[in-house]
């Protein structure tokens, strides 16, 4: 028996990185996977192959209409969502002198209101299944001293909020919010397209501002976020989850 048999769980941004990792975490505990991805289709068909009864679904989470699309071909293929996990996300580095109109609401369209999208499509179903929802917030939501930050923080910190705020607007229908926030994980989005000397860099760096001097991967995502969808966390609401090896860096770890 696994803890999330008979489960389907929609992981936004499944194709790659952590969604990835939670998505085969999930199955291996017996739910059915709903693979979300928006360009790359080869890495989701490919993660399809690995999980049973996984299927897989293309939205552009940022535009209200893709989502809806996606969710009622879940509906089609697999049935209501018991799972929610708001895992896509973009990290992009924007400094004062390098202000940007386009850039910095591309961030927020994606990281706050792509949360928001797929969180109403899906409510529905997770008020009738008593569902889940986890939301990926990030350790620069909760205070980061990492260079660049400023307007990706906001939206991690947002997505604090909204998860408090869902916990408490769902809680008639006893659906369990809870996010959790990740620190620096080595993943396609911090890592990608880096030389492995730029690699190496990063990882020293990152490790040396930790308490256990040590980096993250994206497993250690997806074990908290296993506890989160489990009921091993059956007295958690609207809580945020940090995950990020004690960094000392932070101005704070808690909300």
């Amino acid at each position: 028996m696994g803890k999330l048999d008979n489960k389907i769980a929609l992981i936004t941004g499944s194709s790659r990185g952590l969604g990835r990792a939670i998505a085969m975490k999930f199955a291996s505990e017996g739910a059915r996977i709903a693979i979300n991805y928006n360009k790359d289709r080869k890495s989701a068909e490919e993660l399809k192959n690995l999980l049973h009864g996984s299927e897989v679904f293309q939205a552009d989470i940022s535009d209200h209409e893709s989502v809806k699309n996606m969710i009622n071909e879940i509906h089609k293929k697999m049935g209501a969502i018991d799972i929610l996990v708001n895992n896509a996300g973009i990290l992009s580095t924007i400094s004062w002198d390098e202000f940007d109109d386009a850039k910095i609401k591309r961030i927020f369209d994606i990281n706050v209101m792509g949360s928001i999208y797929t969180t109403r499509e899906c409510m529905d179903d997770l008020k009738k299944q008593h569902g889940i929802i986890i939301n990926m917030a990030s350790n620069a939501g909760v205070g980061t001293a990492a260079k660049g930050t400023t307007f990706y923080s906001m939206t991690k910190a947002a997505i604090a909020m909204l998860t408090k705020r869902l916990a408490f607007d769902l809680m008639d229908w006893h659906v369990r919010v809870n996010a959790i926030a990740p620190g620096w994980i080595e993943s396609d989005m911090t890592i990608g397209g880096k030389s492995d000397e730029e690699v190496n860099k990063l990882r020293e760096s990152f490790k040396s501002r930790t308490e256990l001097n040590m980096t993250g991967k994206p497993e250690n995502i997806a074990d908290a976020a296993m506890f989160l969808a489990s009921s091993d966390s059956e007295y958690m609401d609207g809580q945020v989850l940090v995950v990020d090896g004690g960094r000392i860096d932070n101005l704070t770890h808690g909300l």
